[in-house]
């Protein structure tokens, strides 16, 4: 059985596979209705953000428990961390309405469903995943078991992000596939 560092780094590959052929998607505008892969994205998304922002927010809490003492850079690490979450969570929140609007609408609702989308990625790319002082932060205070309970996966969130993984591969258009993902 894979380590609980192996099933996360699994998924997070999974999880930057997928961005970066939505980005990939959304610099071919126009090129094939793209309404299901787009649909797919849009659910992993949902699911896997869910839960990344459910660990992040633990993160921020456990920090705040187990600091000894909240100075400055401390308060300026959580303050980042908070920002960041919720400029992701609007982002993110705006491109599940765009994807429950192109279920609803179809083709109509591609434009908005892809500025959305291309709002949310580039927010990915340019704020999320730098968790520096956070990271840093939780690397001396955390031992083995504050990360298994930080991450909190259990065998269904696994199972659930590998289907909806699968559906984005089912669904990627031809002129999106890697060799790998062929």
């Amino acid at each position: 059985m894979a380590t609980l560092q192996e099933r996360i780094a699994g998924e997070r590959r999974r999880l930057k596979s997928v961005r970066q052929r939505l980005s990939a998607a959304l610099e071919k505008t126009g090129a094939e209705d793209r309404a299901s892969f787009y649909t797919a994205v849009g659910d992993y998304m949902e699911a896997s953000m869910e839960r990344l922002h459910a660990q992040d927010i633990k993160m921020g809490n456990m920090i705040r428990e187990k600091v000894e003492r909240v100075d400055e850079s401390v308060e300026k690490a959580l303050a980042e961390l908070d920002e960041r979450l919720e400029g992701n969570q609007q982002r993110l929140q705006r491109m599940l309405r765009a994807r429950d609007d192109l279920r609803a609408k179809g083709a109509d609702a591609i434009g908005e469903f892809e500025s959305a989308a291309k709002d949310f990625t580039d927010f990915i790319v340019q704020s999320m995943g730098h968790h520096g002082a956070t990271t840093e932060l939780a690397g001396r205070l955390f031992k083995p078991d504050d990360w298994e309970f930080m991450a909190g996966i259990s065998a269904a969130d696994e199972a659930r992000e590998k289907d909806l993984y699968a559906q984005v591969e089912d669904t990627t258009p031809e002129d999106l596939k890697t060799p790998a993902s062929q």
